[in-house]
């Protein structure tokens, strides 16, 4: 083994001496570098982590097309991975919609031949995700010339916030609008004031209240609406509302169009944006205030005058007013009313007076009355007194919460209500009860009422009668049973005539069993139409028997009047003659009289005066016969010579125990006529009533009319008359026989008869054995 020598040994230390320094200047310099790798590494890596929190996806287009983009854009692209070209980019599925990728295109294209930036806002195809992008030139550490850097936004939802801003902001912009056009168009002055209290803002109602040219010039001049009250100025009064924070009202006079009104001025204050105001005109309501008030006296002081009790209480249920009928109802006293007693307590004192309906639980019933002030409607209820009073209750709840009580005393009403019913049951018996058949039709034509005879006579069922028909049903119904069925077209139109018209009219109809009936449609005073029907089938047939003997008789008749009253006249002489004695006897010119002498004298006087009412009868019904009886026309009160006939006979009547009745319609009326003949008829009729009527009878004497027509009925519910002595009673020749054969041969009918006619009417006789007897007068009006 060789050894080194000293030279070389010093060289060699001194190359491991380099060798080493260089080994550790490279260790040293390598930890170094790893230290600066390491911060560059934790440095890239929060640069990295942050652009992975940014709200952009950054994208980098090389020149050539390739592009490097931040995996979250496939998804808002809504691919599997990130496009590697710019073309797949802006390919129509690419995941942007056709126009939009063709329009990024372009915006590229340009950059990178320009170097401009742009900033486009494009959507993903079928989606909702609202991008924009952001592009400009790539700088040389990111890409070579030509390159292009997209930032790319999700602005989805800051779009649809920005969308909302907008529709909120456009929504506030018409809101001020309308309400500028609101405050423009109102019709009470509006204004605003700056936080120096100088006007900015008024509207068209505050110029034209302070005759201005326009808004800008009162505005510019500062003109105010309202005056300077006690020291306060309208900018005082702002500038208060301002410093309190609350508005400020106040009563102001101002002059408007000439006149003093009334205003009603409020500032509302508005922070730093100054103070608004308006006025609204109080003029009116202070004159409707007083209007109110007076009106209310007027009110009170009418209700005061009333003659039904009335008391009004508050909503604290006090009473506050009452009337003197009230007081006097009830029995109640001022003082105490005076004290404003609360409603329970004037119950309790209307209780205490027994002018209170009587209560099992009166608590209850006094409970149940509290609950009126509570009521949403009026109510009424009636009291019926322990005297008998009848009082009709109004309970009115007022809008303040109060009571108005109105006590009306119906007692009377009610005593006439139930005499009214009274008598209505009355007239729906006799109606009933009455020998002509009656129906009563309304002005439709319906037929409302009948009586039994009218049912009887046309055979109609209850059924169609309960339908209440029209006179078209009913005829219909019943025509089968006229002996001419076209005759019902001949009712139905008098019926007609009488509702629509108001006409009366008269006729006669067959029956197909034989029988003839006389009817009449009357109008009657309410609208409606009485259509009458008499049985006047035997009458028929003595007519024609009395037409046939008329002519045999007529020259008889003419030489027997001659006769009578020559007779009449002759008798008349040797009659006074003895009437005249007989008074000078009885007035002592012959001396005094014995009383049997008295006695002769007077049975004479009274046989001369009946032989001369027979004589002047005689020679009545000779002259009437011969169409020479003498008439004095004069307006003729048919209601007061119906009582004074009814007088003359009351003493025979009462002799026999039988019943007079008079029935009198305000129909009836007057006529023009000879008083005295008219009264002689009546008389008649009423004598031969009492006369042929048996004890106990019952004798009707009715009268009512129409605007052409008077009628004066008399009827009894005596034996009757038979058809064949009917056929007679007026036959002058029928009579005569009577006479001879020791009949009493009465003239009271024919002279009544004769007197009907003589005045233009008519005395037609109703009678059927054992239904007793009706005697018609009829007479024209003129």
């Amino acid at each position: 083994m060789t050894s080194l020598t000293p030279f070389a040994a010093i060289i060699l230390g001194i190359v491991l001496a380099g060798w080493l320094a260089a080994a550790i200047w490279a260790l040293s310099s390598g930890q170094r570098m790893r230290r600066e790798g390491m911060q560059a590494q934790g440095k890239l890596d929060r640069l990295t982590s942050l652009l992975a929190s940014a709200p952009a996806a950054p994208v980098i287009i090389h020149a050539d097309g390739r592009l490097e983009a931040a995996d979250r854009l496939a998804k808002w692209l809504g691919k599997d991975r990130v496009p590697s070209f710019v073309s797949e980019l802006t390919a129509p599925d690419g995941g942007l919609t056709q126009a939009d990728a063709a329009a990024l295109a372009q915006e590229i294209a340009a950059t990178q031949r320009a170097g401009r930036s742009f900033a486009l806002p494009v959507r993903g195809e079928g989606s909702s995700r609202l991008l924009l992008v952001r592009g400009a030139p790539a700088g040389p550490v990111l890409a070579e010339s030509g390159g292009v850097v997209l930032w790319i936004f999700d602005a989805t939802d800051s779009q649809s916030e920005i969308q909302t801003l907008k529709a909120r902001v456009e929504q506030l912009r018409d809101a001020l609008e309308a309400l500028a056009g609101l405050v423009e168009a109102a019709p009470f002055p509006m204004w605003h004031r700056t936080p120096d209290m100088r006007l900015s803002l008024v509207n068209a109602a505050y110029v034209r209240a302070v005759d201005g040219d326009g808004a800008g010039e009162v505005i510019a001049n500062g003109t105010e609406l309202v005056e300077t009250v006690a020291t306060l100025t309208p900018q005082a009064a702002a500038e208060q509302a301002l410093s309190e924070s609350r508005p400020v009202e106040r009563i102001v006079p101002a002059t408007i169009d000439g006149e003093r009104r009334t205003m009603r001025v409020v500032d509302v204050p508005l922070g730093e944006a100054g103070v608004a105001g308006f006025a609204v005109d109080q003029h009116e309501l202070e004159q409707a205030k007083v209007e109110y008030r007076r009106l209310e006296a007027a009110q009170r002081d009418l209700l005061d005058r009333l003659s039904a009790g009335v008391a009004r209480f508050g909503s604290d249920r006090t009473l506050r007013f009452w009337n003197q009928p009230f007081m006097s109802l009830f029995g109640l006293d001022q003082d105490h009313l005076a004290d404003q007693p609360v409603f329970e307590r004037v119950l309790d004192r209307m209780r205490e007076t027994r002018r209170l309906p009587e209560h099992r639980d009166f608590p209850a019933w006094r409970a149940e009355r509290r609950d009126w002030f509570l009521s949403p409607d009026p109510l009424e209820e009636n009291w019926l007194l322990a005297d008998g009073t009848h009082l009709r209750v109004y309970a009115q709840p007022l809008p303040d919460g109060g009571l108005l009580l109105i006590f009306e005393d119906r007692t009377e009403q009610v005593q006439l209500s139930s005499a009214r019913d009274t008598l209505l049951r009355v007239r729906t018996a006799t109606f009933d009860n009455l020998f002509e058949a009656i129906g009563v039709f309304s002005s439709d034509g319906r037929l409302q009422l009948w009586n039994s005879r009218f049912r009887s006579i046309w055979d109609i069922s209850d059924e169609l009668l309960a339908k209440h028909p029209r006179i078209d049903e009913l005829m219909r119904a019943v025509q089968s049973r006229l002996a001419k069925p076209q005759q019902a077209n001949l009712v139905r139109e008098l019926v007609r005539a009488a509702t629509v018209e108001r006409k009366q009219r008269v006729g006669h109809v067959g029956f197909a069993d034989g029988r003839t009936f006389e009817f009449a449609a009357i109008p009657l005073p309410d609208g409606n139409a009485l259509f009458t029907m008499l049985d006047v089938t035997d009458s028929r047939r003595v007519e024609q028997v009395l037409r046939d003997r008329n002519d045999a008789l007529e020259q008889a008749d003419k030489v027997k009047t001659a006769f009578v009253t020559n007779m009449s006249y002759e008798l008349r002489t040797p009659l006074t003659t003895i009437a005249g004695f007989a008074e000078m006897m009885s007035a002592g010119y012959a001396g005094e009289l014995g009383d049997s002498a008295r006695d002769y004298v007077d049975g004479i006087l009274q046989s001369t005066n009946r032989l001369a009412m027979l004589i002047d009868n005689v020679l009545d019904l000779t002259q009437g016969e011969a169409g020479m009886l003498s008439i004095e026309l004069s307006p003729v009160d048919l209601a007061e010579l119906a009582r004074e006939s009814m007088t003359r006979v009351k003493g025979d009547a009462a002799s026999k125990g039988i019943d007079l009745a008079l029935s009198l319609q305000g129909s009836l009326g007057t006529v023009r006529g000879d008083r005295r003949r008219i009264g002689q008829a009546l008389d008649h009729l009423l004598e031969n009533a009492v006369c042929y009527s048996g004890k106990g009878a019952r004798v009707l004497l009715h009268g009512d009319g129409s605007p052409e027509n008077a009628r004066l009925v008399v009827s009894d519910n005596g034996p009757g008359i038979s058809a064949k002595r009917q056929a007679t009673i007026f036959d002058a020749a029928a009579r005569a026989a009577q006479a001879r054969s020791g009949e009493k041969a009465g003239i009271g009918l024919p002279l009544a008869k004769q007197f009907a006619q003589a005045h233009g009417g008519s005395l037609q006789l109703v009678s059927e054995p054992g239904q007793g007897t009706m005697a018609i007068i009829e007479l024209p009006r003129g």
